[in-house]
């Protein structure tokens, strides 16, 4: 019995423009003989308010076509859209700098912008206490657990006011407690920000977990091979049957492609 769609889910409607859009993208680095194609012919979009997780073999191109979104890197052909929304990206690293504070580090986007210091660090604190991390604004880095240093980053990312974040396998190097703690701090926050999220994994519950969707791509070059729909009911537990499941029948079908592959 297919479990019901969640009020966020349900929200969206058929009309709205693509939060971010790929049309038959492709990525080639370098050229001739020696050119390594990573993404052949990607077309995918996430619609606003969207929950993208995007699995495949490790060299299939994943943080590529992340940083093709991000414009931080550009295609060799097709388009990518995000609608003139503003983009955020997370790392699997903080990538903080500690000789500044968790405040200072959080700032750093607003400060670009030349918002005014008393506004920065009020904004600062607002987003400090999103991910509730209130009070530990004065830490460096360094003071703070693996977790916790994801949120500073998670909080930096908000901080820049985007409404479409790219996340690139943020909690790949946490604990499976620490994990699931930040599965529901993010869950809640995309929530209630209306977020649209293209989120990076190797980890197949995980997507479950988290994903209205499952896309999955081939082994390099990356292509789509396969779109699942995650219909079950949110809240979800990493550990239920219903998603232990569903991560069943993806993994076979991420282990089918590896094989064809031969990697």
């Amino acid at each position: 019995m297919t479990a019901p769609l969640t009020e966020h889910a349900e929200s969206r409607t058929e009309g709205d423009a693509p939060a971010i859009r790929l049309e038959a993208v492709s990525k080639m680095y370098g050229q001739g003989r020696n050119g390594l194609l990573a993404l052949d012919q990607v077309s995918l979009s996430v619609a606003p308010g969207e929950f993208v997780c995007l699995l495949g073999a490790s060299g299939c191109g994943k943080s590529t076509l992340l940083s093709l979104v991000a414009g931080l890197d550009r295609p060799t052909a097709g388009d990518i859209s995000t609608s003139g929304q503003q983009v955020a990206m997370m790392f699997q690293e903080p990538a903080l700098f500690p000789w500044l504070t968790v405040s200072a580090n959080v700032e750093m986007a607003m400060r670009a912008k030349g918002l005014p210091r008393k506004e920065r660090r009020e904004r600062a604190s607002e987003f400090l206490e999103i991910v509730h991390l209130g009070g530990f604004g004065a830490k460096r880095p360094h003071e703070l657990s693996g977790g916790m240093r994801q949120r500073v980053a998670l909080a930096r990312a908000l901080a820049q006011d985007a409404s479409v974040l790219l996340m690139d396998e943020p909690f790949g190097a946490l604990d499976a407690m620490t994990r699931d703690l930040l599965h529901d701090e993010l869950e809640r926050i995309w929530r209630e920000r209306g977020l649209s999220v293209l989120f990076v994994t190797h980890n197949v519950r995980e997507a479950v977990r988290l994903g209205d969707r499952v896309v999955l791509l081939s082994s390099r070059p990356g292509t789509v091979v396969e779109d699942f729909p995650i219909e079950l009911a949110r809240p979800r537990r990493t550990d239920s049957a219903e998603v232990a499941g569903l991560a069943a029948k993806i993994t076979d079908r991420l282990k089918e492609e590896v094989i064809r592959h031969g990697r």
